[in-house]
């Protein structure tokens, strides 16, 4: 029961979390900001439209939406939000998850292609390059955690008998880990120094410009899907800083999405602090977290040792 309500709670809160952001950068830049709630009123004014399709789309263009926010919405269920176990566990359910949301991707940039846009067929080939990078890291993560505790879950990574920690031997190379996998959600999640999802230029853009011509509640559901994805990069973050305690009971939630608060505090302060990285820059800093984690993962070898 308690994991059925940490994740109604993620699910429904993961909208509010990027206003903090907006907030952040708003103080920067010395105005008030739009209100914490913005999200909301964007997907129930979505929702509220009419869906409008080229003549050149198949169903691929409708799939992609759809697909790309279940998916996201999918890893949710596998990972220990707030401390809680799973609704759903399994040895190497992370490899399973990450090529779902892999699959999400594959269908984002169908879509794109299958406007036959010249703009979006330039977006699609930016995110599938950026993409593989950004899943070498990935991969050199999951090659560490198993090193670390033998296990391929994310349950056995937070809340197992040997559970990742920083206070523990390891800690020096999860910081490694930690700056990786905030790169990586810059990365993945469209944000400064790697896109702006503020923009409107699109020989700049990368994911925006995929989804031009969507509209209406497939606009909505991409939104959703991207909510979902930053919450889950931001929990992950989190949760290797900051594990929490089976003995602190539900104390764990609040603390939980506090944390995962600070998380986007950081991202705002990201973006307000940076600017956009020229494209050809953009490579560079993915493998960067590649190097980053890769380094943390020879220092496992028994040869190091």
């Amino acid at each position: 029961m308690e994991s059925f309500f940490t994740i109604a709670l993620a699910l429904l809160l993961a909208p509010l979390f990027p206003g903090i952001i907006l907030k952040v950068k708003a103080f920067f830049a010395g105005k008030k900001g739009p209100p914490l709630l913005i999200k909301y009123y964007t997907l129930l004014k979505l929702l509220q439209k009419g869906s409008v399709y080229s003549t050149s789309t198949t169903f691929v263009f409708k799939l992609g939406p759809i697909i790309s926010c279940a998916g996201a919405m999918m890893i949710l269920l596998f990972f220990p939000l707030g401390g809680m176990s799973p609704l759903v566990s399994f040895h190497g359910d992370v490899i399973v998850l990450f090529y779902i949301l892999g699959l999400g991707r594959f269908f984002t940039i169908a879509a794109a292609l299958d406007t036959a846009s010249p703009f979006e067929g330039m977006g699609a080939a930016r995110e599938a390059f950026f993409g593989t990078l950004a899943e070498a890291s990935i991969f050199a993560i999951l090659i560490l955690f198993y090193r670390m505790t033998g296990a391929l879950s994310f349950a056995e990574y937070f809340i197992g008998a040997r559970s990742i920690s920083m206070a523990g031997t390891a800690g020096a190379l999860l910081l490694l880990v930690i700056v990786s996998l905030f790169m990586l959600l810059l990365t993945e999640n469209s944000r400064v120094p790697v896109d702006d999802p503020a923009t409107h230029l699109e020989l700049t853009m990368i994911h925006e410009v995929m989804i031009l011509d969507h509209s209406g509640p497939d606009l909505a559901l991409i939104e959703l899907g991207s909510f979902y994805k930053l919450f889950f990069y931001s929990a992950f973050i989190f949760l290797i800083i900051f594990p929490l305690k089976a003995e602190w009971g539900l104390f764990k939630v609040p603390l939980f999405f506090g944390g995962i608060g600070l998380v986007y505090v950081a991202i705002g302060l990201v973006e307000s602090g940076m600017a956009r990285f020229k494209m050809n820059l953009v490579p560079k800093f993915v493998l960067t977290s590649l190097v980053l984690v890769s380094f943390a993962a020879i220092l496992t070898m028994e040869f190091i040792k």
